[in-house]
């Protein structure tokens, strides 16, 4: 059974998964399409179930609707579960009606969307469920290249949220950064040049947090730090709301909650999107015979 949720994750942008389908399309396509659907009868029809063979999360719906439409808008899709979903092994999660060719084609592709951010999806769960509500988990930037927004929506559907999305949308003062600029003359300048943007330092020690709280960061990122040494971290913040304390590096699900016990505002994975492992999805089709019997197919690989 599908667990309902009380508000809908949000999709990413459409203009990102239009861009992202078409270049998926013609990198399994270029240049003569698909050869093998050539073969078939053109007005062979069939009915398909996307099927989950393993529990988890359902991400990627809207890529996997674009996957059809860019392959043939006639195909009818009708899905009983959305983004965000827990969904459970056996589960039909739609079905889908029309050329037995195009769902053929477009299978694979489909499949290698909804996979991999139904997975994204399902691993950020798993850590929003093991703190049980009592910090954020958030994501970082190490995300495939050309799917952030994709993948950061997948990261949405599990429960997550997003950390800055690109280098345009905040200031992060990283040890690389800070090795050529001290904490007090880099958040100075951060002010000054980018007035109303969020500044966030990385402090790797006490003394950087120290320094970065006077010199009045938005953000402390705690990297790789112990969680006895993020406790004493909190501790020094103290009744203040700011800054926001982000603990990053070394966590897994085996220590989050440990993490999450210190104190601090919220945690940053990069596993989420770099390590998920793809939620298994198949396409089951039924193909429709000269005497109305169907046969199964055996999906491709």
């Amino acid at each position: 059974m599908v667990e309902p949720r009380s508000s809908r994750p949000s999709p990413p942008p459409v203009t990102a998964v239009r861009e992202v389908v078409a270049r998926a399309l013609a990198e399994d396509m270029e240049p003569l399409g698909d050869v093998t659907a050539a073969l078939l009868a053109p007005d062979a029809q069939a009915t398909a179930f996307l099927v989950a063979r393993r529990e988890g999360v359902l991400a990627g719906r809207l890529c996997a609707e674009e996957v059809l439409r860019q392959v043939d808008a006639s195909i009818e899709v009708a899905w009983a579960a959305d983004d965000g979903d827990r969904i459970v092994a056996g589960q039909r999660l739609a079905t889908l009606s029309g050329s037995l060719a195009s769902l053929l084609t477009a299978e694979r592709t489909a499949l290698n969307l909804l996979g991999h951010l139904s997975g994204v999806a399902t691993l950020t769960a798993r850590y929003v469920d093991a703190v049980a509500g009592s910090v954020q988990i958030w994501d970082t930037r190490k995300t495939t290249p050309g799917l952030r927004a994709l993948e950061k929506a997948a990261v949405r559907a599990g429960g997550g949220v997003n950390h800055r999305g690109n280098l345009s949308e905040w200031v992060l003062l990283k040890d690389n950064h800070l090795a050529m600029l001290g904490i007090t003359e880099a958040v100075g300048r951060a002010r000054a040049m980018w007035p109303g943007r969020t500044v966030q330092v990385e402090a790797d020690h006490f003394g950087q947090l120290q320094e970065a709280i006077a010199a009045g960061a938005d953000l402390v990122l705690l990297d790789n730090m112990t969680p006895d040494e993020v406790r004493r971290c909190v501790a020094e913040r103290g009744e203040a709301t700011r800054p926001l304390l982000e603990v990053s590096g070394g966590v897994s699900l085996d220590t989050v909650l440990d993490y999450a016990s210190t104190g601090v505002d919220l945690i940053s994975i990069g596993a989420l999107t770099h390590s998920a492992p793809v939620l298994d999805i198949a396409l089951d089709i039924d193909v429709e015979g000269d005497v109305g019997q169907t046969h199964p197919y055996v999906p491709e690989r």
